[in-house]
C-alpha cells in the first residue's frame, strides 16, 4: 500500500513540477514514508503536521507551497476530511464569540520575544506597504502613515484601534498627528506591552472584547483583526463600529480577504496558529456593511504580504539561535511553515489584503483616494 500511495502522490507532484527526492529548491525530500498516508487522509492538516514532525523537507518551502497552490493540487486530492469538519463546525457553531479570547492566549501571548525578534521596531504585526519601501521598517512606517492619511487625522481627534496589537499604530498616530487614542486587544501580553511603552502619550490599551466597548470616536481603525470576527458576526461587528463612530467620522478596515465565500479557515492554521480564524470574502464584507456604511475606497495590496512574510521569516531564522533556548525544533518548523505557506498563499493571489474606508453617510464633495 505504501508504494502505491507514494506513486500516487508522486504523480500529483509531477503535475506541479515538483519531484520527490529531487535536487531543486522546491523539490520535496522524504524522511518518513508515513507522510503519504497522513496527507491522503488528513489533507492540508496532514501536510502541515508531517512537516512539523520532520517527515519531509523542501529547502525553498514557500516555492513548494506556491507551486501546489497555482497548480490547484487540492482539486485532485481525495476528500479532505479535516477541511470538511472545519466547514461543518463553522456552519453550526459561533466559536469567535464563544471563545473570543482564545486567539490571544494561543497566538499573541506565546511570547513577546518571538515578535520582538521577527517584527519591526514598533511590533507591527500586519502587512507592510512596500510601494516605495526597501526594508521592513520602512514598509511598516509607510503603512502606518498611509492609514493616518486615509482617515484624515488632525490634532485633538479621538481614535479607536480595534485589535490594537502592541500599540504601534496608536503611538505613531499620537506622535505624528497629535491625536488621543484607545486600543483594545484580546491579548494580555499585547496590552501590557503597549501600556508600558506609550512614553507619556495620551493613549491607552485595554484588554477588552470589541462588543463590550462604549463611547464615541472621531476615527476608528481595525488592522488585522477582522480575520478573527467570524462570518456569523460580520454584520454585528459593522453595527457596533457604527455605534462607536461619530456621525462625521471615518472608519478604516484593514483585513486579509479570501477569494471565495466560506465560513471556516484552513484546518492546520486553525489548529496551530489562529484558532477560529477565517478570511472574509468581498461579498461577505459588502453584505455586512450594506445599509450601515458608505464605502468610500477599497484598496488591495495583497502582494505586499508576500514580501512582508518573507522578511518576518528571515528575521525569525536569524534570531533562532537565541530563540532556541526557549522553543523546541517542532515549534521552529511550525512557525516557518506558517510564515512561508502564508507567503506562498499571497504570492499565488489566493488571499488579498484590503484597506476599506467607510463613512456613515458619505463625505460631502467625495473622498480623495490615497495610495
Amino acid at each position: 500500500m505504501g508504494s502505491l500511495q507514494r506513486s500516487y502522490i508522486s504523480r500529483l507532484l509531477e503535475a506541479c513540477d515538483i519531484r520527490l527526492d529531487g535536487t531543486r529548491p522546491f523539490d520535496i525530500t522524504i524522511h518518513n514514508e508515513k507522510v503519504f498516508d497522513r496527507v491522503l487522509t488528513a489533507g492540508t492538516l496532514g501536510l502541515g503536521e508531517t512537516y512539523m514532525d520532520g517527515f519531509w523537507d523542501a529547502s525553498a518551502l514557500d516555492q513548494t507551497i506556491y507551486k501546489l497552490l497555482v497548480n490547484d493540487i487540492k482539486s485532485r486530492m481525495p476528500v479532505d476530511l479535516a477541511l470538511a469538519w472545519s466547514a461543518l463546525r463553522g456552519k453550526l457553531l459561533n466559536l469567535q464569540r464563544l471563545r473570543a479570547f482564545e486567539v490571544g492566549l494561543k497566538h499573541y501571548d506565546i511570547g513577546n520575544d518571538i515578535y520582538e525578534a521577527m517584527l519591526d521596531s514598533r511590533l507591527v504585526y500586519s502587512c507592510g506597504y512596500w510601494r516605495s519601501a526597501t526594508s521592513l521598517e520602512a514598509a511598516q512606517e509607510a503603512k502606518l502613515d498611509l492609514i493616518c492619511r486615509k482617515i484624515g487625522l488632525e490634532p485633538g481627534m479621538r481614535v479607536l484601534d480595534i485589535g490594537s496589537g502592541w500599540g504601534g499604530l496608536l503611538k505613531f498616530a499620537a506622535e505624528r498627528y497629535g491625536v488621543t487614542g484607545l486600543g483594545i486587544t484580546v491579548s494580555q501580553e499585547q496590552a501590557a506591552y503597549a501600556n508600558a511603552h506609550r512614553d507619556g502619550l495620551p493613549i491607552e490599551t485595554r484588554l477588552q472584547d470589541y462588543m463590550s466597548l462604549d463611547g464615541k470616536f472621531d476615527r476608528i481603525v481595525s488592522v488585522g483583526m477582522f480575520e478573527h470576527v467570524g462570518a456569523k458576526n460580520y454584520s454585528a461587528y459593522m453595527r457596533k463600529v457604527s455605534s462607536l463612530l461619530c456621525e462625521d467620522g471615518i472608519f478604516l478596515l484593514h483585513t486579509i480577504g479570501g477569494n471565495i465565500t466560506q465560513s471556516n479557515g484552513d484546518p492546520w492554521s486553525e489548529k496551530y496558529i489562529f484558532p477560529n480564524g477565517m478570511l472574509p470574502s468581498q461579498r461577505q464584507v459588502a453584505t455586512a456593511s450594506e445599509g450601515i456604511f458608505v464605502m468610500e475606497d477599497w484598496h488591495n495590496f495583497g502582494a505586499d504580504y508576500d514580501t512582508t512574510l518573507m522578511a518576518w521569516c528571515a528575521n525569525f531564522d536569524a534570531a533562532w539561535p537565541e530563540l532556541s533556548k526557549s522553543y523546541d525544533e517542532r515549534f521552529r518548523r511550525m512557525w516557518r511553515y506558517y510564515l512561508l505557506s502564508f507567503a506562498a498563499t499571497f504570492r499565488a493571489r489566493y488571499a488579498q489584503l484590503w484597506q476599506i474606508v467607510y463613512t456613515k453617510s458619505g463625505l460631502n464633495g467625495g473622498y480623495a483616494s490615497l495610495r
